[in-house]
């Protein structure tokens, strides 16, 4: 029986880890917090689930909250006027809605689900000298922790990484008492260039159904305000005063809302990064990076936990065909290269909303809001980000599509 060891219990470490367990293999999880600290802490993301992300979860019987979590059935894009009200504004439903589940629930029940299949559970906060241990006892070595120094191993791929600074202060809030979308469940998507972008849907979390609100802003601007920010209350009144300023009809929304919990507030920053999948330790060993470690991005298209169910999925099947063969620095770059495959849209794509938009990008958001063809495109786009290139992130394939769609 091969012996694969996972550092990190998150979104990929945790699905990857349970999808060896499923498949016959000695599986070890490494995790720096306990499942009670995880379910009774903080908020640990925004995290919104589209149709092919939550397909590998079904695919490992992992989506256990789909008859109660509440659906988000589509996108709703929303671009404030100057003069008051929306300059642009459009929805469109989701081929298959997505969902969103805290994290605080998700990860201590697939921490449980690990060791009911016989997997081991070891709570240490991993360094990069435990590793050479790691490596010396297991046949692979796979980094799913994408924080600390651990990570840090991981080499950043310049030619790859667009971007070397944050380019958003993010926060989020969960709250409860929000007004509902009247038309169907969606993600409100808020974007004012220069100053950032506001999302907010309906989510689940350990004290029921809620809204998850999301600010990104651009540092330096009047959003990027939550350095001085004390306590949960504070947070959520800042949250309020943000949409009464920059976005009025969502603050409408808002009149009674209140926190699903103290723990349902989270701020930071972060720099978008690409970086090298495979890191050899003194001893030469390699050991593989998965999702968050070695692909980066903001979360302003909300892909963070769909590439970590992707990546798991990816990494999965690459070690179910390896066999008996041995896990080398090859095998694991060549694994990487079928995830990137996926992943290097996501990242372009993200990139690109992070920058100010081009014409073609202004002319079909624009177009979208008279064709509800192209509105579905582009909302149908967060499940499978590759569609993007084949029409949004290229000027001359954006106008001959508009083109098309005129004629």
């Amino acid at each position: 029986m091969r012996r694969i060891l996972v550092v990190g219990a998150g979104q990929a470490g945790l699905h990857l880890a349970i999808g060896l367990l499923q498949n016959g293999y000695d599986v070890t999880v490494v995790s720096n917090r306990t499942p009670e600290s995880i379910r009774d802490g903080r908020v640990m993301s925004g995290q919104c689930m589209f149709g092919t992300a939550q397909a590998h979860e079904r695919a490992l019987g992992l989506d256990r909250w789909a008859d109660v979590c509440p659906p988000i059935e589509g996108i709703e894009l929303s671009v404030p006027s100057p003069a008051g009200g929306k300059a642009l504004g459009w929805a469109a439903r989701l081929t298959t809605p997505a969902v969103s589940v805290d994290q605080r629930m998700k990860v201590p029940a697939w921490l449980d689900e690990v060791e009911r299949l016989g997997g081991k559970l070891v709570i240490h906060d991993a360094t990069p000298e435990d590793l050479e241990t790691y490596a010396a006892q297991y046949d692979l070595v796979l980094v799913a922790a994408g924080k600390g120094e651990i990570a840090s191993l991981f080499e950043r791929d310049g030619a790859r990484s667009m971007f070397s600074t944050p380019q958003r202060a993010l926060a989020v809030t969960y709250v409860n008492g929000l007004t509902p979308r009247p038309e169907y469940p969606a993600v409100c998507f808020n974007l004012l260039p220069g100053v950032g972008e506001y999302f907010v849907f309906p989510a689940l979390t350990h004290t029921g159904p809620c809204e998850i609100m999301v600010f990104e802003g651009v540092p330096g601007g009047p959003m990027d305000c939550w350095g001085e920010v004390n306590g949960p209350a504070e947070h959520l009144a800042r949250s309020r005063r943000i949409l009464e300023t920059f976005f009025p009809w969502e603050a409408e929304r808002c009149s009674g809302i209140e926190l699903t919990d103290a723990n349902g507030v989270l701020t930071g920053r972060f720099s978008p990064t690409v970086r090298r999948p495979v890191a050899v330790l003194p001893s030469g060993a390699p050991v593989l990076g998965v999702a968050d470690v070695v692909v980066l991005n903001d979360p302003i298209t909300g892909q963070g936990s769909n590439n970590a169910a992707k990546c798991a999925a990816v990494y999965l099947q690459a070690i179910l065909e390896r066999g008996g063969q041995p896990f080398d620095a090859t095998w694991m770059r060549r694994a990487f290269d079928r995830f990137w495959a996926q992943a290097q849209h996501v990242t372009r794509w993200t990139n690109a909303l992070l920058t100010p938009a081009e014409p073609h990008h202004l002319a079909i958001l624009g177009t979208a809001g008279q064709v509800p063809e192209i509105a579905s495109r582009f909302v149908n786009g967060f499940d499978d980000p590759t569609d993007f290139a084949e029409w949004f992130l290229d000027a001359d394939k954006a106008r001959a599509y508009l083109d098309r769609v005129a004629a």
